[in-house]
């Protein structure tokens, strides 16, 4: 077996988190790194979750949805899949790979909005997702549901201070461009190679003034429609996209 499992009775208390959803407890499954403590699934999802089991030799729980419903909370949309694991070990800064693209969110604290910028960054293969330690949702179930995944493939980096974590990544080449829809230059016309680091503000407040000091040119979207101001996910995987995509 590649990972045991424990099936005494883990609860959320005891150093683990919850993980819910198909896509999400299969991503898990197939990350070495994750330690299963408990796979709880019914018998539906059982049999589509079925290669991801056989490939991680663990045997789940058959549960009933009620069951589910229960340890998920009012509302989580569970999919019939719910495992207890233990939390991915913290990254640090300076181990982040030194190429590619990072993101940085300057004050972000909505989950739904942070775990769907996770999956954006997943996707253009961002190499880390970096926040602050306060002022930033923690790890759950709702971020990890809304990253479908992504959780288990980019790292989550906590910082205790942004500006200074930028003046450190520009130590190690980067390039910091801070996302303003009021920005005089565009994305795509903003001189910078790999490796960038591309920082995104709260929805209504924006990049606070330390933040906008430490990037080395502030950029916007070149949106053509009367609205400028985009939610932040959708920000994200626009900036990443065009990032992507410069000549």
């Amino acid at each position: 077996m590649r990972r045991s499992q424990n099936h005494s009775r883990a609860s959320a208390a005891d150093d683990s988190e919850i993980l819910y959803g198909l896509h999400t407890v299969e991503a898990a499954l197939q990350n070495p790194k994750r330690r299963i403590l408990r796979l709880l699934v019914t018998g539906n999802a059982a049999r589509r979750l079925a290669p991801a089991l056989t490939s991680a030799g663990l045997e789940p729980e058959i549960v009933a949805p009620r069951d589910l419903d229960r340890m998920a909370g009012a509302g989580a949309v569970h999919q019939g899949v719910l495992v207890l694991a233990r939390p991915l070990d913290a990254v640090r800064l300076d181990q982040v790979p030194r190429r590619a693209t990072l993101l940085l969110l300057d004050q972000v604290t909505d989950p739904q909005n942070v775990g769907a910028i996770m999956r954006s960054a997943a996707a253009f293969g961002a190499a880390a997702l970096v926040t602050t330690a306060r002022h930033s949702p923690q790890a759950s179930s709702v971020l990890a549901k809304a990253a479908s995944g992504a959780v288990e493939w980019v790292p989550f980096v906590k910082v205790t201070n942004l500006a200074r974590a930028l003046e450190e990544l520009k130590g190690y080449g980067f390039t910091v461009l801070g996302l303003d829809s009021e920005a005089a230059l565009a994305l795509e016309q903003a001189p910078a190679r790999e490796p960038v680091a591309l920082v995104l503000g709260a929805e209504g407040k924006g990049l606070r003034r330390l933040t906008r000091e430490r990037c080395d040119h502030l950029v916007r979207l070149d949106l053509p429609g009367p609205i400028k101001s985009l939610n932040v996910s959708n920000a994200a995987a626009l900036a990443l996209y065009a990032l992507r995509n410069r000549a």
